[in-house]
């Protein structure tokens, strides 16, 4: 399948915006250290697996560029998106207005800099997700127009939804990174509904994906092993 490389662009591009201007908006400045290492480390990554996915998965590629709201999706997904996208924007305007209009926030720069490195290792842990499952939409839906099956390799041999456990380890190094206890806080928050969302995304697949039955009773945890 044939990539709209510049729809791709556009949308890496907007994307940015989108995490771009809340950040350094709230912030007031724009001589923001450890904001700029956000956006650097973060989009290096969403260019470089954009760059993968175009070279080894154009379809996978093609599937996310539709976007996380779409025809077949679910409804209480779309609200899900809805919500969760505004606190979203939310948290990203919250962790600059603690961390540096306000100063509530007083992280040392050793945690910040652990913070960062678990940023990066959240790249990892999204990487190996998008390599292992083809099937990774941003909608919960089944996508039988592209002969989806259950995926039990990589990351997916020990929890079962991967992409929601890189989401959490990237909710807590961006905080440190940023520097804000409170971007911990409502980090939990997001992460507590992506937990929701991963508890009705399985009842989705138990009925409509032949074999996700069997693999919830040989991967028995969600998120992190041995935890939940």
């Amino acid at each position: 399948m044939k990539v709209n490389v510049k729809l791709l662009a556009v949308q890496i591009f907007f994307t940015f915006l989108t995490f771009a201007v809340p950040l350094f908006l709230a912030a007031g400045t724009l001589n923001w250290i450890a904001g700029w290492a956000f956006l650097i480390l973060f989009f290096g990554f969403v260019i470089a697996i954009s760059y993968w996915l175009l070279r080894n998965n154009p379809d996978l590629l093609t599937e996310r560029m539709k976007g996380a709201v779409q025809e077949d999706q679910k409804t209480w997904d779309k609200i899900f998106f809805a919500l969760v996208g505004t606190l979203f924007v939310v948290w990203l305007l919250l962790m600059p207005l603690d961390a540096v209009r306000f100063g509530w926030s007083h992280v040392p720069g050793a945690l910040q800099a652990a913070g960062g490195v678990i940023f990066v290792v959240s790249f990892y842990l999204f990487f190996v997700t998008f390599r292992e499952n083809s099937f990774l939409s941003p909608a919960v839906r089944v996508q039988d127009e592209r002969g989806q099956t259950v995926i039990t390799t990589g990351p997916y041999h020990y929890v079962r939804h991967p992409m929601y456990a890189a989401f959490l380890v990237f909710v807590i190094g961006a905080a440190l990174l940023l520097g804000s206890w409170l971007g911990l806080v409502f980090g939990a928050v997001l992460v507590i509904l992506t937990g929701w969302r991963a508890v009705n995304e399985e009842n989705v697949l138990r009925h409509e994906l032949q074999g996700y039955d069997a693999y919830m009773t040989q991967v028995k945890y969600r998120f992190v092993p041995y935890v939940w």
